[in-house]
């Protein structure tokens, strides 16, 4: 045992640093930094992560993961615009009463 009351490892990774993760059952991710970002931009970032009470780094994964995720594929162009513009409330036109019946157009010109 050593100072800390726990016992050596003895490992086979022959110091090679991916054998060593693998062996621990470590799993490796990627790390990026973001440089020179706005004094205010990151003071918004701070707030709204504390907000729903995480951390900075859960906040920016989360701005990212939403920039980068699709939108539902699956939604028609009409529902898009009614769940956007629905809750504005519809519009009455005031139309005039037909006094003679519809008619083909006509494209011969």
């Amino acid at each position: 045992m050593n100072g800390f009351g726990a016992r050596p490892i003895a490992l086979s990774t022959g110091g090679n640093p991916l054998a060593l993760t693998a062996e621990l059952g470590v799993v490796a991710v990627a790390a990026n930094s973001i440089r020179d970002l706005d004094d205010h931009e990151k003071e918004r970032r701070r707030v709204r992560a504390a907000s729903p009470g995480r951390s900075m780094e859960s906040e920016f994964r989360a701005v990212l993961t939403d920039a980068v995720s699709r939108p539902d594929e699956s939604v028609s162009l009409f529902r898009a615009l009614h769940d956007g513009f629905g809750a504005m409330g519809g519009m009455d036109l005031d139309l005039p009463p037909r006094t003679e019946p519809p008619r083909w157009a006509d494209f011969s010109s």
